[in-house]
């Protein structure tokens, strides 16, 4: 048996969740498609299938008015005929609004064509009266026609509910009974509302289609003496790259020479820029202020920050969120139970009490109108998509509308120490002089670490530029396995050890050990710089919580919400830490172990987050109810959580709880808009209040309502921001 291909394409002219559920049901009957799954957020529509050709694929799309192309091209722009598909583009074609301007597409002239027929109508209808109807139905005509032919379309398509067949058989039905006007002004607002319709998906295409924007098209490579401009997606792993001052930076790399401020604003949202040095890592799309950098390339174009962004994020659109399937479910049956309702309405007062079997069809018609079921059936992928988008220009990475909902019930949170409540590099804290001043202790110190790659040495070297202090060169310095290392400084034999390898060379008062002592306490590590024979000073150093782990903590707490830390590091210094930040520690665990907690908790009755950064976090962010990657984690943890933490703040693991509760009233609001309107017109229609014009602004409005409201959470910001 053939192995399954999964094949991803994008389609032109998906406007709403109706048209993602069309394209699904008629690829899905295509012979040799086992699965189907379009997005209207994304544009896209991945297919499982047994070597079907394209052109099977293009067929069924194209025939309910759909372009279609694979991942990588693009679906024929609004005008263009493509060389190799001239037939892609069909007279009634939904095209995609992301293409180019709105006002540009073949929808957006359709509706003009409809608006200017209908005004003619009315001008003709007063001039000469006689043929008014005529006019009208001309009018209406020109809308219909395409509406019926996707009407039809879908039908054969195995959609036979769908939207258009409400329509077109309202027009027809007003057309009977002789209302020819508020059919032809019905049909005009039909396709006004499924024109704004387009334009709002399109706004949130072009929200991730923005943010890839932000990388450079071009780069400047240096190549010895010479610098040429090259495109950014040609660049190679270890290629150097200079960046100008004001330019944005064309590839995610480290900083090989020179030091500047870097704007991340871009990327995400926070206003005041970073001043990155030698060493430091930076990303693709943010803007570089000061000076000249070179950078050394750490990730190519198709797997730097924002290129994983920007594909976590269409991937996470593609999936359906449980209140988006349970909708889609509700809708198979809603619009053929509104058929039934309107056949009922139109039917039995006249046939059982004698009453007017113009005013009943009529009302009958209007109510098909009021079922059409576009603003439910939109109210939570817009909303899921604006968050997702939201999220992701703020370094919030979710995958898919899922893991969105699920935050909100989050209870415990657990987070592994190092590299996520801590920052994962060591940090001098303190510093004691004995018979020197603490800046002389430092100096020496990072002259005897000058050339180290080890932590502790990094964080000496670190704390003397901070510090400013000189930092004199070292004669014969060496290192002495298991105790420190040595060398002359000025002419003085200097060493730098652990205290008890110090204490075989000179002597630690008891006072001097008290003072060592506490500073193990508090899960530092000491070390002891000695000068001849004699004690000079010593050096505490820990790998310090993150400046906002705090704050973090404390609104995780103000969300209800538990935390716990589960670390691999010793007790004493995870305990220093946690006593520090005022959360329960479980320390000394293995891999195992954090998996096994995560468990524990589980069957207590918790909801958990796992958050973590490392390859020994992966087996309990993939048990945990929500993994959650620490950024700068390694790939391991960020393939396997369910969202990520591009940024490494603590504070925007509440911001994902927050962004997740926003979504859900967001979406219930827009429940609320949409059935609450139907609800109001369903009752005024049935009364005699209003008919069939009214019944679809009503829904128009509501669309536009509903989606409007979901496009608010495009601006959401953490509280942080």
């Amino acid at each position: 048996m053939a192995e399954a291909i999964k094949t991803k394409y994008r389609v032109g002219g998906m406007d709403c969740a109706a048209c993602a559920s069309k394209i699904e049901t008629a690829v899905s009957r295509i012979p040799g498609v086992t699965e189907v799954g379009a997005s209207f957020t994304a544009g896209t529509m991945n297919v499982v299938h047994d070597a079907v050709p394209f052109a099977a694929i293009q067929k069924a799309v194209k025939s309910l008015g759909y372009t279609v192309a694979a991942d990588g091209a693009t679906p024929p722009a609004t005008n263009a005929i493509p060389d190799d598909h001239a037939d892609h583009d069909s007279g009634d074609s939904h095209l995609d609004i992301g293409d180019g301007p709105w006002w540009k597409t073949r929808k957006a002239m359709l509706t003009l064509a409809c608006g200017v027929a209908l005004v003619m109508a009315y001008l003709i209808g007063r001039v000469v009266p006689e043929i008014g109807h005529w006019a009208f139905l001309a009018a209406l005509l020109v809308g219909l026609v395409p509406v019926g032919r996707r009407a039809v379309a879908g039908a054969l398509a195995g959609t036979p509910f769908s939207i258009e067949t409400l329509m077109t058989i309202a027009a027809i039905g007003a057309v009977i009974i002789g209302a020819t006007e508020e059919a032809a002004t019905v049909v005009l607002l039909f396709l006004v509302g499924e024109l704004l319709e387009g334009v709002a998906a399109g706004r949130a295409r072009a929200s991730i289609k923005s943010l890839a924007d932000l990388v450079p098209k071009t780069a400047l490579l240096v190549e010895g003496d010479q610098t040429r401009e090259v495109p950014a997606v040609s660049l190679a792993l270890n290629a150097i790259i200079m960046v100008r001052p004001g330019d944005r930076i064309a590839a995610d790399g480290d900083i090989v020479e020179g030091q500047s401020a870097i704007d991340e604003s871009p990327v995400t949202g926070e206003s005041v820029p970073k001043t990155k040095q030698v060493g430091d890592q930076v990303f693709a799309g943010t803007i570089n202020t000061d000076s000249v950098l070179n950078i050394r390339v750490t990730a190519t174009a198709t797997d730097n920050t924002i290129a994983r962004v920007v594909r976590l994020v269409e991937e996470a659109q593609e999936s359906k969120a449980p209140t988006a399937r349970f909708i889609d479910k509700f809708s198979t049956y809603y619009t053929p139970g509104v058929l039934v309702v309107g056949a009922l309405v139109a039917i039995v007062p006249p046939l059982l009490f004698g009453q007017s079997w113009s005013e009943w069809v009529y009302k009958g018609l209007a109510i098909l109108l009021i079922g059409c079921p576009c603003a439910l059936v939109i109210s939570t992928p817009a909303a899921i998509a604006a968050a997702l988008s939201a999220g992701a220009r703020r370094g919030l990475l979710l995958k898919g509308g899922a893991v969105l909902e699920s935050l909100r019930s989050i209870t415990m949170v657990a987070l592994d120490k190092t590299g996520t409540l801590t920052e994962g590099k060591p940090q001098v804290t303190d510093i004691v002089g004995i018979g020197r001043p603490e800046g002389k202790v430092l100096s020496l110190a990072a002259a005897l670490e000058t050339g180290s790659s080890h932590p502790l040495a990094l964080a000496v070297l670190a704390r003397a530029k901070v510090d400013k202090v000189p930092v004199p060169p070292a004669a014969a310095a060496k290192a002495i396995a298991g105790k420190g290392v040595s060398g002359k400084v000025g002419g003085e034999e200097v060493f730098l050890a652990s205290p008890s390898a110090a204490a075989e060379r000179a002597r630690i008062t008891p006072e001097l050990q008290a003072t060592i002592d506490g500073f193990n306490d508090a899960g530092k590590t000491v070390s002891v710089l000695v000068v001849g024979t004699e004690i000079a000073g010593i050096l505490a150093i820990r790998d310090e919580p993150r400046d906002d782990a705090l704050a973090g903590i404390q609104a995780l707490k103000a969300a209800g919400v538990t935390v716990v830390m589960l670390t691999g590091d010793n007790e004493r210094t995870a305990k220093a830490i946690g006593s520090k930040l005022g959360i329960d520690v479980r320390a000394g665990l293995l891999p195992e172990d954090k998996q096994r907690i995560v468990r524990e908790l589980q069957a207590h009755g918790k909801v958990v987050a796992k958050v973590g950064d490392g390859i020994n976090d992966a087996p309990a962010l993939a048990a945990a109810d929500i993994g959650i990657a620490m950024g700068g984690g390694t790939d391991v943890a960020l393939e396997t959580a369910d969202a990520a933490v591009l940024h490494g703040r603590v504070l925007d693991i509440a911001g994902m709880i927050d962004l997740s509760k926003a979504t859900m009233g967001n979406i219930w609001q827009n429940i609320a808009v949409s059935l609450g309107l139907k609800v109001i017109f369903l009752l005024t229609t049935i009364i005699g209040v209003t008919g069939l014009w009214p019944a679809i602004l009503a829904d128009t409005g509501a669309t536009v309502l509903v989606t409007l409201n979901a496009m608010r959470l495009l601006a959401w910001r953490t509280k942080a921001q």
